[in-house]
């Protein structure tokens, strides 16, 4: 097994597609921030990994045949869990299990897409970031610093990002965490002690409203649980378009 060439991820880009269940993997392909395996002969491939750039111990595993994607994850190092489609997970899991004598449970990570316009959630507290708040998210928290891209000024410049701003300091953050052709994924953050002001969703209001502009359509993903999340895709107006599965070892957790 030998990872992809640049061009290879490409071709991979277009295989695996431009949707809300697929735009971090497909952005990181097409970007080059990823390592990615297949198995089989591009572009007849019956499974695939890719290792984003920014969460290299979660890859995302294509294709239905779990023996593949199985064969794949044992040539790898690094890993802690996979997210691959639900109807895979339970197959993969109970070969995870036979091979390794490891238990492994199951964690559902919800698809949404906006496909209305964003509902508005003023906050005098946030507003957009540019070049002036690099200095400022260097200095926060890391939670809040957000990613996605190779530097702070990347994002703000190359991507979309706003926040909330309390003297100087960028205590909340909504931003593009991977982007396409078509779809932006939209990634959060509240410092605890901030939380439950609205900054996430007014931010995200923002961040989501800009991407539509653009002509694109704002995904967002979170797990089954996390309620604090769901809620906020709920008030902006997102709808759930699917669901993939982690499949966890419990000795990674």
């Amino acid at each position: 097994m030998t990872k992809l060439t640049l061009q290879e991820c490409l071709t991979l880009a277009d295989i695996i597609g431009d949707t809300p269940m697929t735009v971090i993997s497909a952005a990181r392909l097409k970007h080059g921030m990823c390592d990615a395996y297949v198995a089989g002969a591009l572009p007849d491939v019956t499974a695939a990994l890719v290792f984003d750039a920014y969460c290299p111990n979660e890859p995302c595993g294509f294709g239905t045949d779990a023996d593949a994607l199985w064969q794949l994850l044992k040539a790898t190092d690094g890993w802690s869990c996979i997210n691959v489609d639900t109807a895979c997970a339970e197959p993969l899991g109970a070969l995870i299990e036979a091979d390794t004598g490891i238990s492994v449970r199951y964690y559902g990570d919800v698809c949404h897409a906006l496909l209305e316009p964003t509902h508005h959630y003023p906050n005098e507290t946030v507003r957009l970031l540019t070049s002036e708040d690099v200095k400022h998210l260097a200095k926060a928290p890391t939670e809040v610093q957000g990613n996605g891209y190779e530097t702070h000024e990347a994002m703000v410049t190359e991507g979309i990002a706003a926040g909330a701003v309390v003297d100087s300091n960028i205590v909340a953050i909504a931003h593009t965490y991977a982007e396409t052709d078509l779809h932006a994924d939209i990634g959060v953050s509240t410092v605890e002690i901030w939380q439950k002001k609205g900054f996430a969703t007014a931010a995200a209001s923002l961040v989501a409203e800009k991407i539509q502009a653009k002509g694109k359509v704002p995904a967002w993903s979170c797990g089954e649980d996390n309620i604090a999340s769901l809620m906020v895709a709920q008030k902006l107006g997102f709808t759930e378009v699917g669901r993939r599965t982690y499949v966890i070892p419990i000795s990674s957790e």
